[in-house]
């Protein structure tokens, strides 16, 4: 019986660990079209994405290959002088040198202020190695007591 209940256990929480994603959640909303994505940020969740599900701007291929989002950007953008525009997505890229920061060259009469990267889940984020490094912690301590 015991055998019986520690493959069951094990099984359980290598599906749990399995079926968790530790895919990267961001807001996307473009202030333009959305007051509430301005600097005076009220969170909505038809704003939050999973960023693997989003499709990478066309314009970052010219710089690197984009696959993954590695991360969330808060950009600040200036068209007219004086009115701002800012821009929530998912940042491809490496988040340590910007890159993906790099401004859309269709556009080339706006301006980038500002841009800012953070990895963390609705940061505007990604999601942590902590829970899974719990989740195997916890696996091999219960294995452990059932041994």
């Amino acid at each position: 019986m015991v055998f019986g209940v520690r493959n069951l256990l094990c099984v359980t929480i290598l599906a749990v660990l399995a079926s968790t994603g530790y895919a990267i959640h961001c807001y996307n909303c473009d202030s333009l079209f959305n007051s509430k994505c301005g600097q005076k940020f009220e969170a909505e969740a038809g704003n939050l994405f999973d960023c693997s599900r989003v499709t990478p701007p066309r314009h970052l291929s010219q710089y690197f290959q984009v696959r993954n989002a590695t991360g969330c950007m808060k950009k600040v953008l200036e068209g007219l002088p004086g009115h701002q525009q800012i821009i929530r997505s998912c940042y491809y890229g490496d988040v340590n040198n910007k890159q993906g920061c790099q401004p859309d060259t269709n556009l080339p009469l706006v301006k980038e202020l500002a841009c800012d990267i953070c990895t963390k889940d609705n940061c505007n984020g990604s999601g942590s190695l902590a829970p899974i490094a719990g989740a195997i912690i916890l696996f091999f301590g219960v294995a452990r007591l059932l041994a």
